[in-house]
């Protein structure tokens, strides 16, 4: 397992290569110079040129991205024209309100999903089916946005039970924390929700056709550890493909979500920084977001081992 996990890692180095130079050529690509564009329309010449000279815009090309691999190498993601702080400080100060929700939509999403489908696929072609079909198809279909607005109107508005949005650090109280990202969690893990149900149940349909499930039932074993022991197990292999895809959608939706109930995520950043023209903090998260979608990946490689021991001795 150790020698699969590394050769996984030893892969993921060319992707974070490319990324974090497509990061970096981002203010190369900004039509004009990226100088004036980040200092605004007010800046003086002198402002400009300044600012050039501060993000090393007036050294050539293979320079600046000598000097970019070098900061990386050190840790150094820049500093923001916005906030005047390292884009380090201001990633890490916002990331772990990213996760978190990303992390509470995660289980979400698992909680429902994954029995539903196994409901759906148990109970095929009966109104049960149906009904987790219907929902399915009504959660990937309505917006998120749209969902947390109507959230909010039914359990901050009408029924007053949780926040309509803010943030509470973890550190004033581990309830607060938690009531604050109730709504936005349930919001960005609906429209998730959905997918999942149907892929799983088409997993299990198709697990449970297999003549070993006939073996097995046909030896007189109980059905729920035919199910739990035989079906489940080799029907979550395609699932955790759709797994990974979804906890890369759920931080991806998080721009999204963020904006809508005012947490100061690092989605809420990046969609800042792009309307302030924050170059520094876009690369910087860019490659931030990259370096976790790769880390996703990685664990369900990882997973997809730890269920099909044939796959360690392909790697």
């Amino acid at each position: 397992m150790a020698r699969f996990i590394v050769v996984r890692l030893v892969n993921s180095i060319p992707v974070l290569l490319i990324v974090s130079f497509v990061s970096f050529s981002i203010m190369q690509m900004v039509p004009g110079d990226p100088a004036s564009v980040m200092a605004g329309p007010q800046a003086t010449p002198r402002e400009v040129e300044q600012l050039r000279v501060a993000l090393g815009l007036d050294r050539p090309f293979l320079d600046q991205l000598l000097i970019w691999y070098t900061n990386l190498a050190h840790g150094d993601l820049g500093r923001s024209i916005l906030l005047g702080r390292s884009v380090g400080q201001a990633i890490n100060e916002r990331l772990g309100i990213t996760l978190a929700l990303a992390m509470f939509g995660f289980v979400i999403t698992l909680a429902i999903a994954i029995p539903a489908g196994v409901l759906a696929a148990l109970r095929q072609n009966t109104w049960v089916d149906q009904a987790v079909m219907t929902i399915a198809l009504a959660g990937v279909s309505l917006p998120n946005f749209w969902l947390g607005l109507m959230l909010i109107v039914l359990f901050s508005v009408v029924l007053d039970l949780l926040p309509a949005g803010g943030y509470v650090p973890i550190a004033e109280g581990i309830g607060p924390w938690f009531r604050c990202l109730i709504l936005p969690s349930f919001s960005l893990a609906m429209l998730q929700v959905g997918l999942l149900a149907r892929i799983t149940r088409s997993a299990m349909l198709e697990v449970l056709r297999q003549d070993y499930i006939r073996t097995a039932r046909a030896k007189g074993l109980a059905r729920i550890f035919v199910i739990g022991k035989h079906a489940l197990k080799n029907a979550l292999v395609p699932v955790i493909t759709v797994i990974g895809i979804i906890f890369s959608l759920l931080l991806s939706g998080s721009v999204v979500i963020e904006t809508v109930y005012s947490l100061p995520g690092l989605g809420r950043l990046l969609a800042t920084s792009i309307l302030s023209r924050d170059y520094p903090v876009i690369q910087g998260g860019l490659l931030v977001s990259a370096a976790m979608f790769v880390f996703v990946n990685l664990a369900v490689d990882v997973l997809y081992a730890l269920i099909d021991p044939r796959l360690r001795d392909q790697s």
